[in-house]
């Protein structure tokens, strides 16, 4: 059964391109959201098994959308993605709950089955 995302980034280009590259690589893109209100919504309505989360959104910063995913009922996997290195969030990153975090341009399917199964990657 293929792993159902939800893609989360203010960019609609980005939202695009993940969607194709993801869909192509086997995963169900069930939604996509383009602000943090939008994604807990989705999330909700959605329940999807995976979030691919934008740390910087035009509301609430990807790691507020992560703390308050990770306390619904049945919390989605998250992984954050951001065109700014991991290294420039510093320790946030290692303490939001998240399975990771790639950088956008890194992006692949084989890469957050990594993070899924088990592999924290920082890039």
């Amino acid at each position: 059964m293929p792993i159902r995302v939800l893609i989360v980034d203010d960019h609609p280009s980005f939202r695009s391109l993940a969607r194709r590259l993801l869909v192509d690589e086997g995963f169900d893109v069930v939604g996509e959201a383009g602000d943090g209100r939008g994604a807990l919504q989705a999330a909700g309505e959605l329940r999807p098994d995976l979030v691919l989360l934008d740390v910087q959104l035009p509301d609430v910063d990807g790691f507020g959308v992560a703390a308050a995913l990770a306390g619904q009922p049945s919390p989605p996997e998250v992984v954050l993605v951001s065109s700014r290195s991991r290294a420039d969030y510093g320790q946030r990153v290692g303490s939001s709950g998240t399975r990771g975090f790639i950088a956008k341009a890194e992006l692949s399917g084989a890469l957050l089955r990594q993070l899924l199964t088990g592999g924290r990657t920082a890039s």
